[in-house]
């Protein structure tokens, strides 16, 4: 009798356990973890790679970071088709016209965000434009072992070398949209959930997954890269 009820609660168990792992995925978004890759992320939430690709304007699978926010739906202007009216056609005219104002409106609260921090530049060195298309920051270089700092005060979401391309790289989170990326470093000097200050040095620059010594770095608004010239401060003369 006892063995009969062990075995019809260790069915129960697992009855419950399946139904938890085969629940959907509820939400309009997902935040990267260590270790996701698009694949995964797509079998996590019940999405074509493919779709979730576009939808993020993503050149390069490889192009996500621990931290970035991924949209999981198509945008507003792709996903809201033009209402057909028969009765106002200019109505819908008047609407499919508004749409491109919309997504730009949507747009202009993360500019604004990262313009009001205090961004600091990550490195003494040369400024120079990196030659890989898929790439939306900077290249400063300069020699083996001198200070990385962090631009911005915040939180490090990823410290290692599990993404390829980037050597040693670590990522500090400034808010819940708001990353920095620091790539190629010789050493890492902090670690994963550690909060830095601005200025506050968090690796030695150097060439890990590179040819020359340089501090590759990235400012990511929703898992959009910005350029970070214009929030940097201007270079002394």
């Amino acid at each position: 009798m006892l063995r009969y009820i062990s075995i019809v609660a260790a069915a129960v168990v697992v009855a419950a356990l399946t139904a938890c792992a085969s629940a959907p995925y509820q939400g309009d978004s997902y935040t990267v973890r260590k270790g996701d890759t698009l694949m995964s992320i797509s079998r996590t939430v019940g999405k074509d790679h493919h779709d979730i690709a576009a939808w993020n304007k993503l050149s390069d699978a490889n192009e996500i970071y621990p931290g970035d926010v991924l949209r999981l739906k198509p945008p507003a202007t792709a996903a809201v088709a033009a209402p057909v009216s028969r009765a106002k056609p200019a109505a819908a005219v008047h609407e499919r016209k508004a749409e491109p104002k919309t997504e730009r409106e949507a747009a202009a609260p993360a500019a604004t965000e990262a313009e009001r921090l205090d961004w600091m530049w990550p490195a003494q060195g040369k400024l120079t434009a990196t030659t890989d298309r898929n790439l939306k920051g900077i290249d400063i270089t300069g020699t083996p072992g001198q200070p990385v700092w962090a631009a911005e005060a915040g939180k490090v979401t990823y410290a290692g070398r599990g993404i390829r391309g980037y050597g040693n790289m670590i990522i500090v989170k400034h808010s819940r949209t708001l990353l920095s990326v620091y790539a190629h470093n010789k050493s890492i000097m902090v670690k994963e959930g550690q909060t830095v200050n601005r200025g506050q040095q968090i690796a030695e620059m150097g060439d890990t997954d590179s040819r020359t010594v340089k501090l590759y770095f990235e400012i990511r608004s929703n898992g959009k890269a910005l350029n970070p010239v214009p929030l940097l401060p201007k270079p002394r003369s």
